[in-house]
């Protein structure tokens, strides 16, 4: 199954780290957790305008089309409620993995849930696709996660 990482990076905008210094990240998270059949990746800041910075659709189809493959085929995991309007305009499957930086408003409007990239993997290729609502994951129980 090929994988592609799609991630804002503004701190290259914002003059925080210089590209190199990007690249030499991505190396890294390559060499820890690849290989990764492509990047997509957006250098841009929130107030510059692009098409391609999360929350906009335009990382998640520049992926899909480096991995020729539909965005209505691909699955966008991640952990913030922009990862998911990025995959709900790109036209993809989103999951959110919460983490405590996570806010409570992005999990409840997230269209999918799972506790741990363990669990995206098993939904994905077991072909489960049925959204499972924060509040009722066994995980969101136990982190004592609500609505109310």
């Amino acid at each position: 199954m090929p994988v592609a990482v799609v991630t804002n990076q503004s701190g290259v905008a914002k003059g925080l780290l210089s590209p190199d210094d990007m690249d030499q990240v991505n190396a890294r998270v390559e060499e820890l957790l690849g290989p990764f059949d492509a990047w997509a990746i957006c250098v841009h800041g929130d107030a510059d305008g692009c098409t391609c910075r999360k929350p906009a659709p335009g990382l998640v189809i520049r992926a899909a089309a480096v991995l020729d493959v539909s965005p209505r085929d691909c699955v966008v995991v991640g952990d913030i409620g922009r990862d998911m309007e990025a995959a709900r305009a790109a036209g993809a499957r989103g999951i959110l993995v919460p983490t405590e930086q996570t806010r409570q408003e992005e999990i409840d409007q997230a269209p999918e849930v799972a506790g741990d990239l363990t669990d995206v993997v098993e939904r994905v290729l077991n072909g489960a696709d049925d959204p499972v609502p924060a509040v009722s994951a066994p995980w969101a129980r136990a982190m004592g996660w609500s609505r109310w």
